[in-house]
């Protein structure tokens, strides 16, 4: 089956495609976004369903548009008789694997109004598959090609026996790692899109009051080469004083900056840079050697924020929304 190709396909978030995907009389895999219409009359071209998508919904933001508009032309141009489809029911917890038999079709009364003729092979419990290739398989997208573990679907069909069950999966460390990396990566975009300049300011600001102090925040513009000051005492008046310089930009910070907020910190005060991207080497080499001066990059900053997340106020939540999930980790034998 090397020269097959196998695609994973969803319906909706809550499976509400699983009486037109499963249905026993006519089977069929299947799509939504029928405002754009029947895609036969599109030519076979990716600028052209750019064009039709875009057309249709003049809302949707302008980076979204090539992968919406390419998950439409794959399952018309590139989806072939004869390929395999995967398709994990959130109904019954199995994994359906067909194939594909007939051409794209346009049901025009349909909320799912892209469909393929499918026949239905075989029905696995979840539990029989890596944790890696369920991973694979929960793409975000509605229709993609199975690539990384097509192999152990595959499996399935040409072995007349289901999975044994796996007991030790080296892909629960790979999968762990790729989500914790991909909440990091959104946290920084976020904040980098969100909360550029002042605002971060405010938001740093936010995190310290979390973490126990009282802060105020110079005005915008020039503040000096402090963004804020922070305090234990309710009047600001007892040690330690913070001066915090804060950088929202996704550089590294020179030590030049950093150099020029230890100038301010006066004796017996302290200093703090927080940046969201990171410092060069020698701008963290100049903050190692000075006791009272402490640099904190985006990686340690996203832990702080995940650390006291529950804490934020809404306004934060709104602009970095997350969920509390359980992933899988790898438990090493004693």
């Amino acid at each position: 089956m090397e020269d097959m190709k196998i695609w994973g396909i969803h319906a909706g978030s809550q499976g509400e495609g699983d009486s037109l995907f499963l249905n026993k009389n006519k089977p069929r895999i299947a799509i939504g976004w029928s405002e754009v219409g029947d895609l036969a009359e599109i030519s076979a071209d990716r600028e052209k369903y750019k064009e039709r998508f875009s057309a249709t919904y003049p809302t949707i933001k302008k980076g979204a548009i090539p992968t919406l508009a390419g998950v439409l032309f794959r399952f018309v141009n590139e989806m072939q008789i004869g390929d395999f489809v995967v398709y994990p029911s959130k109904m019954d917890r199995q994994i359906h694997i067909g194939k594909i038999i007939g051409n794209y079709t346009y049901v025009s009364d349909n909320k799912y109004s892209n469909t393929r003729s499918v026949e239905w092979l075989k029905n696995i419990p979840r539990t029989k598959f890596s944790q890696g290739a369920l991973y694979e398989i929960g793409s975000a997208l509605s229709l993609f090609q199975v690539k990384n573990y097509a192999d152990e679907f595959f499996s399935v069909l040409s072995n007349n026996e289901i999975i044994k069950e796996v007991e030790e999966d080296d892909t629960i460390a790979k999968v762990a790692e790729d989500i914790e990396q991909s909440t990091e990566d959104f946290i920084s975009k976020r904040l980098i899109r969100e909360l550029k300049g002042h605002p971060f300011e405010h938001f740093v600001a936010h995190l310290l009051n979390i973490l126990g102090y009282r802060t105020r925040v110079s005005p915008e513009g020039a503040d000096g080469g402090i963004g804020i000051i922070a305090h234990k005492d309710e009047l600001g008046l007892e040690p330690p004083i913070i001066k915090v310089q804060v950088k929202s930009n996704d550089a590294d910070i020179t030590p030049d900056k950093v150099q020029a907020l230890y100038g301010n910190v006066g004796a017996g005060e302290y200093g703090l840079f927080v940046a969201i991207n990171g410092f060069s080497k020698k701008a963290r080499e100049f903050a190692k050697s000075k006791t009272n001066l402490r640099i904190i990059d985006g990686d340690e900053l996203i832990e702080i924020i995940l650390q006291h997340y529950e804490k934020l106020d809404s306004k934060y939540k709104a602009i970095i929304p997350l969920k509390n999930v359980y992933i899988p980790v790898q438990v090493e034998n004693e």
